[in-house]
C-alpha cells in the first residue's frame, strides 16, 4: 500500500506534464488540421469525385467517380494520358539533372568556404547565398533576358566560335544531338503516351534553361547545411587519417564525407521534394512552351483545375505526384542508410581477449605456407 502511494505524485506530475504539453501544443495542432489535413482529405475526395469547382465538392450534384480521374491520367489513352506522360518526363529529367548537380556544387562550395586559410570567407558565403533568397520570379525574369536568342549567355558563347540556341524557344531534347527521328523500336513504343525516343532524348535546350536556373538558386541553402555539418565534424579522425598517410582526396572521400551521410540525406531529400513540385519558374517562364517541353506535373495541375475546369483531374495529378515523392524518398532513405558490419568484418577489428594478469593476450600471426623462418 505503501509502495502504491509513493508512486502516486510522480505518476501524477507525469501526468500533469502530458496535459500541459497538449494544452502548449493543441493551438497548433488545431491549425495544422484546420488548414493542412482539412483541404488534403478535401482535395482526395475530389479526385476521386466529377466536381467542376462550381458550388461545394460536397453537394449532392457531385458523383463519386471512383478511380476515373486517375484512369483517364495513366491508362486513358488520351490527350489527357499524353500531358501527364509529357510533364512526368520533363519533370523526371529536371530530377534527375538537377538533384546531384547542386548537391556537388553546394557540398564543394561548402568545403572552399570552410577553409581556414581562406580570407573573406563571409564574404563569399553570403554572395553564394544570395541567390537563394531572391524572388524566383524576379531570377526567372532576369534568366529570360539572359538566356534570350541576343542575351548575354549567347553573346559570351560567340566569342568562342559558338551558335548559341534560342534556349526558351527550343524545343528539341539535348541529348537527340540535332536528330529529328530515331528507330523504330523507341518511336513506335509508347509509354504514358509518349515515344521511348522523347523518354531517352532528355530534357529540352529550353527546360535545360531551368535546370542551370535551379542549380544557380538552391546551391547556396544546401551550402549552409554542408557548412554546419562540416564545423561540428571532429579533427581526431582526420588527423589519425593524416599520420596514416591518407592523401587529401583519400581523408574526404573516406573520412569526411561518409560523418556527412545525414545531412547529405537532408539535402537529397529537400532538393528531391522540390525539384518534383517546381511550378513557380514554369508559371513565370513559359508555361510549359515551347510544344510543351517544359510543362510539369505541378503546372499541369494547375492547369488542368483552374483553366480547364477539370478539378478531379488536377487533384488526381497532385495526388500521383506525392506519391512519386514518397516513392523515391524511401528509395533514396534506403540506400543512404547505415549498413550493419557483418561478424566476419567485425572479427577484423575485434580486440583479443586480455589474459589473467590483465594484459590483452598476443595475437597469432598464421606462417604463410612455403617461406622459410
Amino acid at each position: 500500500m505503501a509502495k502504491t502511494a509513493s508512486r502516486s505524485p510522480r505518476a501524477g506530475i507525469r501526468r500533469g506534464e502530458a496535459a500541459s504539453g497538449w494544452l502548449f501544443t493543441a493551438p497548433m495542432l488545431l491549425l495544422l488540421g484546420l488548414f493542412l489535413v482539412v483541404p488534403v482529405l478535401m482535395a482526395l475526395w475530389v479526385s476521386f469525385s466529377d466536381w467542376t469547382g462550381r458550388g461545394s465538392p460536397f453537394s449532392s450534384t457531385v458523383n463519386f467517380v471512383g478511380f476515373d480521374n486517375y484512369s483517364a491520367l495513366l491508362a486513358g489513352g488520351g490527350l489527357a494520358e499524353r500531358d501527364f506522360g509529357i510533364a512526368l518526363k520533363n519533370n523526371a529529367w529536371y530530377v534527375v539533372l538537377v538533384v546531384p548537380l547542386q548537391t556537388a556544387l553546394s557540398l564543394f562550395l561548402a568545403v572552399l568556404v570552410n577553409r581556414q586559410v581562406l580570407k573573406g570567407r563571409g564574404f563569399f558565403r553570403t554572395a553564394f547565398y544570395f541567390p537563394s533568397v531572391t524572388s524566383s520570379v524576379a531570377i526567372t525574369v532576369l534568366w529570360l533576358f539572359l538566356f534570350n536568342n541576343t542575351g548575354a549567355v549567347n553573346r559570351l558563347m560567340s566569342f568562342v566560335g559558338i551558335n548559341g540556341p534560342n534556349w526558351f524557344n527550343e524545343p528539341r531534347g539535348i541529348f537527340h544531338f540535332g536528330a529529328t527521328s530515331g528507330p523504330d523500336a523507341l518511336t513506335q513504343n509508347t509509354a504514358l503516351g509518349v515515344t521511348w525516343w522523347d523518354w531517352l532524348g532528355g530534357p529540352s535546350v529550353a527546360m535545360f534553361a531551368f535546370v542551370l536556373m535551379a542549380v544557380f538558386t538552391t546551391s547556396g541553402t544546401f551550402m549552409l547545411l554542408f557548412i554546419a555539418a562540416l564545423q561540428n565534424l571532429g579533427g581526431d579522425v582526420t588527423e589519425a587519417a593524416m599520420v596514416d598517410g591518407a592523401t587529401g582526396w583519400q581523408r574526404f572521400w573516406q573520412v569526411t564525407l561518409p560523418q556527412l551521410r545525414p545531412t547529405l540525406f537532408t539535402v537529397l531529400t529537400l532538393g528531391l521534394i522540390g525539384c518534383w513540385q517546381v511550378f513557380d519558374q514554369i508559371y513565370t517562364g513559359t508555361r510549359g512552351a515551347p510544344g510543351k517541353t517544359t510543362l510539369t506535373p505541378a503546372f499541369l495541375s494547375y492547369q488542368t483545375a483552374f483553366n480547364n475546369q477539370q478539378w478531379g483531374q488536377g487533384a488526381a495529378i497532385a495526388f500521383i505526384l506525392f506519391a512519386i515523392i514518397v516513392f523515391f524518398t524511401l528509395i533514396q532513405r534506403w540506400v543512404l542508410a547505415e549498413r550493419e558490419v557483418s561478424k566476419r568484418r567485425a572479427r577484423l577489428y575485434a580486440l583479443p581477449p586480455a589474459s589473467s594478469d590483465g594484459r590483452p593476450a598476443p595475437v597469432a600471426v598464421p606462417e604463410t605456407s612455403g617461406r622459410k623462418r
